[in-house]
């Protein structure tokens, strides 16, 4: 059979057309699909879904703009359940705090702080001068501190390690800074106290954690090395004191996890209007 010259463009142009309403009723499904998992609370698949339009169907202009409109309203939805769920699990962890600041002193000097910090009961902070060892705390804020106290001798120390019997250890980084690292003398005696915090704390609250039911040896190294057995008041004070700013620090990401979603939401609502 031949076709004449007219034929064949007729041919051709239903079979574009054909193509191209194929193509539109492919991102309208794809749309479709999308708004379905947007109603479902699936919404990485609903993003998946609307990205898929705008690299398969190109050309899909009104389908493209309205899966835009169909992402903004998925970003608000993520933002609101993202709020709903802090607030349940703050409203947890608030429960969790308050049982646990019992096991907890409150000190703040109005004058000089404006955050305060907790002292463990475990191994009072006002009597820690009286014995070569460990002592902690954490800040409001939920950042945790070690202090090591060493007292009647001069070796000038800067870090400590921590042993164990079966010799797993963990050692701070030297700290050198004033303020964190000075030393003092009474009418009877001398004593050096280093604080550890952030990087120069290095781990060792976690370690005397994991191994606070194990005997835990504490090594004051500077111009030489002084050596003492943990007590084990002390290992409770840095255990509790690790659970409490784990917990702080939970509570911090939670409040800022939730204000940023607030944000966005107000972000996104005045782009609307």
């Amino acid at each position: 059979m031949r076709f004449s010259f007219q034929t064949t463009v007729l041919f051709l142009s239903v079979l574009l057309l054909f193509s191209c309403s194929g193509k539109n009723r492919g991102a309208k499904e794809y749309l479709s699909q999308a708004g379905k998992a947007y109603q479902e609370g699936n919404y990485p698949l609903a993003k998946l879904k609307i990205d898929s339009i705008k690299i398969l169907f190109p050309k899909s202009f009104d389908e493209i703009n309205a899966g835009f409109t169909l992402m903004q309203e998925i970003r608000m939805a993520e933002n609101r359940r993202n709020i709903v769920y802090c607030d349940s699990m703050l409203n947890e962890k608030y429960s969790e705090l308050k049982e646990k600041l019992n096991l907890f002193d409150y000190v703040r000097d109005e004058r000089y702080q404006e955050f305060g910090e907790y002292y463990p009961k475990a191994y009072p902070y006002h009597s820690s001068l009286s014995r070569n060892g460990l002592r902690s705390g954490v800040r409001e804020k939920g950042i945790l501190f070690i202090e090591s106290i060493l007292s009647g001798s001069h070796i000038k120390h800067n870090k400590i390690k921590i042993t164990t019997d079966d010799g797993n250890f963990v050692e701070t980084l030297p700290v050198t800074s004033d303020g964190l690292n000075y030393r003092f003398n009474t009418l009877d005696r001398a004593y050096e106290i280093v604080r550890y915090s952030g990087g120069s704390e290095n781990g060792v609250a976690g370690f005397i954690y994991t191994f606070r039911d194990q005997p835990l040896t504490v090594q004051f190294i500077g111009n030489r090395t002084i050596t003492v057995k943990m007590t084990d008041a002390a290992k409770k004070g840095v255990s509790d004191s690790f659970e409490l700013s784990s917990l702080l620090l939970d509570i911090e990401q939670l409040k800022l996890e939730k204000e940023k979603s607030e944000a966005l939401i107000r972000y996104l609502e005045s782009r609307q209007q």
